[in-house]
C-alpha cells in the first residue's frame, strides 16, 4: 500500500476523487484557493508527486497535463484500515476497539458491507449436521461473530 497522504496531498486528491474525471492543475488550484492561499507551482508539484507515487495517472493536453485518480477514495480508506489493523499484535482486540468507536450509522454500514461480501448463500447458513443448532455450546456463536 502506498504511504498515507499528507495534508496537502489529501486536499488535492479529495478534489480529484470528488470530480471523478481528468482535472487540470488550474482547476484544482482555483478550488483550493477558496480555502487557502496557494501557488500554481505548489499544486503542480503536488500533482506531480502524486503521479510519481502512483495515486494519479496523467495525460498530456497541449503544454499541460490532465490528472485522473488511479483508485477510489473508498479503496484508499480500506487500504489505510487494513494497514493499521495488520500492525496490531491483537487484531481481534483492535477490531473490538474500532467497532466501539463507530456510530450506529457506521455499524449499520458495516453490517450491510458484511452481508454484501458474504453474499446471499452465506447470509443464512444451514446447520452443519442434521438438526444440530449448536445448543450444546450456546456461547460459541457469540464468541466467534463478536456479538
Amino acid at each position: 500500500m502506498p504511504r498515507p497522504l499528507g495534508e496537502l496531498e489529501d486536499a488535492v486528491m479529495t478534489r480529484v476523487w470528488k470530480w471523478n474525471r481528468p482535472v487540470t492543475v488550474r482547476e484544482v488550484l482555483e478550488d483550493l484557493q477558496q480555502e487557502r492561499s496557494i501557488a500554481y507551482t505548489t499544486v503542480m508539484t503536488v500533482l506531480d508527486n502524486l503521479h510519481q507515487k502512483g495515486w494519479v495517472r496523467r495525460e498530456a493536453e497541449g503544454r499541460a497535463y490532465r490528472y485522473e485518480a488511479v483508485s477510489t477514495r473508498a479503496a484508499y480508506a480500506a487500504a489505510l484500515m487494513n494497514d493499521a489493523w495488520s500492525q496490531s499484535d491483537n487484531p481481534a482486540a483492535a477490531l473490538v476497539a474500532f467497532f466501539g468507536m463507530m456510530s450506529e450509522e457506521q455499524r449499520r454500514a458495516l453490517r450491510d458491507a458484511v452481508r454484501i461480501v458474504q453474499g446471499p448463500e452465506t447470509s443464512h447458513p444451514a446447520p452443519e449436521t442434521g438438526g444440530d443448532t449448536g445448543r450444546e455450546n450456546p456461547g460459541s456463536a457469540r464468541e466467534t461473530d463478536g456479538r
